[in-house]
């Protein structure tokens, strides 16, 4: 029922407010004030009393009433005098009398109408005052200020500074960002789009000028002038399959023993070392065979001059081998193949030039270009002639750097050690790196202190194509990294600073922060997530794990890596697997004795490896754990109804002929009729004869009882089954 508010109806029958009140109290309607609600009955009845009241009274202010009023007094006069004679007086009074009452009417009236005149005036003056005060304030503007044509802004600027910048009124710009949909106050930042939008609303072009750009510009690399170059040592990657013998044959040209240090003989770091021959440096890199490196392997091709393809001569061409030369092709290297283990009786290097054809790389005997050594790791057989090839080669590509002028290279690989801190060991590849160089490598930066070469011993400089290992960065920096001298710490700081602040933007905008996919993830439901934290001793490790155990994630099952590091196991990382229940992975490190008690109290499993294959396959077994068995439907037999009983306090039982299998009471059941499912459910009772049964074998009789059922009909079929688990596995 709609209200009416007492003000209203007061307008409606042009009277007053109070005049209203006094009249809806003589009614015995309780309205306290102008804003009280009458229901509709109660309006009807007011405006019913009102019209009575109108058709009563006498209308006033109007000529033609007055007239009607001065002719009805002199019939009255006339009629009175007729009757009894008056005196002139009394005629006089009464005239004097009806012209003070009208004067009085007329004067109220015209006060009334006096007063909302000055009202409105004062209302208009008001108004006026403002629009003249806005008109003066926007010619004032349009006089005194020009909105630029062009404005030059960062990639964040506050509004006050933005409105100074379009010589508008910062009000004016909050308008306008509100229309946008964007809520700022006057010392809010914004981002720059959202500035540039603002800017074109006010006709002006906003050029956006990233400050990252402009630092990054000072440190750009420039080419070097042919007169400034200077020959270098080849920089040499050996790739191939894992377990082919690469740090075999890398050990047999150092002479050095390195491949029993690597856990299971396998490599698990990329290694940078410098060999001479024949007065010439070669630089070698060693990249690990194993599928999940491949990040790795790629990194080394593109720091790479020539790579070196080992290929087992009695196992021929494998996966990885076949990465490898997609990795040297992809950095446009000359590839030169070194078919090792010919000691081998099983060995077949014919076999493997075959296979090597298959792919591309056709041996110069055969009238190709690719040069094919064959060579034994063991005996050494083969090593000068590889070598030669190698200088050939490196000859033929007229490698050259300019050593004079700050240094540029890439990080080889990176960790975080105990003792000296940050650890990069990185390849310089143009200008010559010294002790007390400020150098920037990714998000890190850092004053050399120290530089030691392949051997450990310290240096004082390292020319192009020289590895060796830096201490001094503020963190330790992801391997590919390039890296780069500045001028001063300053430059270096702010740089990083931006480039902190760029990832951590990118971080923020990336995934899942939207309301859409948190719904999205709640809708998924049944994915289950298995958190891991992974820490080993270099960066490049912590990529190939990371790789490795992604590519185990399923659409139900999800590998969850939370946080992964360089460096021990700490107390930090147990309370962070503690609090996401998750699984703590070393590779080559060891909790410290703090993080090996929180993990104890807080029940935080942590396991170590040394070899990868481990981790993927415990991991892979773990996964298998958390997947929802499948579930298999196993029919035991079929029963048909050949009687129904009813028993009192029981309910319908059905006499079966079990006509194919077996009836088991622990089973379950569904009853066909017509060939179509009508019930679902339990078995409530077996029975044969007068005994309960757990089970009654084809071409018995028995006694059927189902739960909650028993609308049983002759006919029916009962079909028992039961569900088995069947465990589900990870594709392989």
């Amino acid at each position: 029922m709609a209200k009416t508010r007492v003000y209203e109806l007061a307008r409606e029958l042009e009277i007053n407010s109070k005049d209203l009140l006094v009249t809806l109290h003589q009614m015995g309607l309780m309205a306290k004030n102008h804003m009280s609600t009458l229901d509709d009955e109660e309006v009807r009845k007011v405006k019913e009393v009102f019209a009575n009241k109108r058709k009563k009274e006498k209308p006033k202010f109007r000529h033609k009433e007055h007239e009607e009023v001065r002719k009805g007094a002199k019939k009255e006069r006339r009629e009175r005098t007729r009757k009894s004679p008056v005196s002139h007086d009394e005629h006089t009074e009464d005239e004097d009398y009806i012209q003070r009452l009208q004067a009085r009417r007329e004067e109220i009236r015209r006060s009334q109408e006096e007063a909302q005149r000055k009202l409105f005036s004062k209302v208009v003056e008001i108004s006026a005052k403002g629009r003249r005060k806005k008109r003066k304030h926007s010619s004032r503007a349009t006089r005194e200020v020009t909105v630029p044509e062009k404005i030059t802004i960062g990639e964040k600027i506050i509004v006050q500074e933005l409105a100074e910048l379009l010589n508008v009124d910062a009000s004016e710009v909050i308008k306008k960002l509100i229309e946008l949909g964007v809520m700022a106050s006057l010392n809010q930042e914004i981002d720059g789009e959202t500035a540039a939008l603002v800017a074109a609303e006010f006709g002006a072009e906003a050029v956006i000028k990233s400050e990252t750009e402009e630092l990054e510009a000072l440190i750009a690399d420039t080419p070097d002038a042919p007169e400034d170059l200077e020959p270098r040592p080849p920089v040499i990657t050996v790739m191939g399959h894992v377990d082919h013998g690469k740090t075999s044959l890398l050990d047999a040209i150092r002479k050095t023993n390195v491949a029993a240090t690597e856990a299971g003989g396998i490599t698990q770091h990329i290694g940078a070392y410098q060999v001479e021959v024949k007065g010439k440096k070669i630089t070698f890199l060693d990249t690990p065979g194993h599928e999940a490196f491949t990040a790795m392997r790629a990194r080394g091709a593109q720091v790479t001059d020539i790579a070196v393809l080992v290929v087992a001569a009695d196992d021929g061409v494998m996966p990885q081998t076949v990465e490898a030369i997609n990795h040297a092709r992809a950095a446009g290297v000359p590839i030169v193949v070194a078919i090792n283990k010919i000691d081998k009786p099983q060995a077949n290097p014919t076999r493997v030039m075959q296979q090597l054809t298959e792919h591309g790389l056709v041996p110069e005997e055969w009238g190709g270009d690719t040069v094919c050594v064959p060579v034994s790791a063991v005996t050494g057989e083969g090593l000068e002639q590889l070598l030669e090839m190698l200088l050939l080669v490196a000859e033929m590509e007229e490698l050259k750097a300019n050593p004079h002028r700050p240094a540029r290279g890439t990080v080889i690989e990176a960790k975080l050690d105990k003792g000296r801190g940050p650890v990069a060991t990185v390849l310089v590849q143009k200008g010559t790196l010294r002790v007390g160089d400020y150098v920037i490598a990714g998000t890190t930066h850092g004053r050399v202190r120290a530089m030691m070469d392949f051997r450990g011993q310290r240096v004082k400089e390292a020319t192009p194509s020289t590895p060796v290992e830096i201490l001094g960065l503020s963190d330790v920096p992801n391997a590919g990294d390039a890296f780069c001298v500045v001028e001063d710490e300053k430059l270096a700081r702010e740089i990083v600073e931006k480039r902190i602040e760029e990832q951590r933007q990118r971080k923020i905008a990336a995934p899942g922060t939207t309301l859409e996919d948190l719904f999205k993830k709640i809708q998924e439901g049944e994915v289950k997530e298995l958190n891991l934290i992974i820490k080993a001793d270099v960066q490049g490790t912590v990529e190939a794990l990371i790789q490795a155990l992604n590519k185990l994630s399923t659409p139900e099952v999800r590998v969850n890596i939370i946080h992964s590091g360089v460096g021990a196991i700490t107390e930090t990382d147990v309370m962070l697997a503690s609090a996401s229940k998750g699984l703590i992975i070393g590779f080559n490190v060891r909790p410290d004795a703090n993080a090996r008690k929180a993990a104890e109290a807080q029940k935080v499993e942590i396991r170590l490896y040394r070899v990868i294959y481990d981790v993927v396959k415990e991991i892979k077994a773990a996964l298998e754990g958390l997947l929802e068995p499948e579930y298999k439907e196993v029919v035991l037999g079929r029963a048909e109804v050949r009687e129904t009983f009813r028993i009192p306090k029981v309910g319908v039982v059905a006499g079966c002929y079990v006509t194919e299998g077996k009836i088991v009471r622990s089973g379950k059941v569904r009853v066909i009729r017509d060939g179509v499912v009508i019930y679902e459910g339990a078995i409530a009772s077996l029975k044969r004869f007068k005994d309960d049964v757990r089970e009654v074998v084809q071409g018995h009789e028995c006694g059927v009882g189902l739960d909650k059922f028993q609308d049983i009909k002759k006919g029916d079929v009962f079909e028992v089954y039961t569900v088995e688990e069947v465990k589900k596995e990870l594709p392989t």
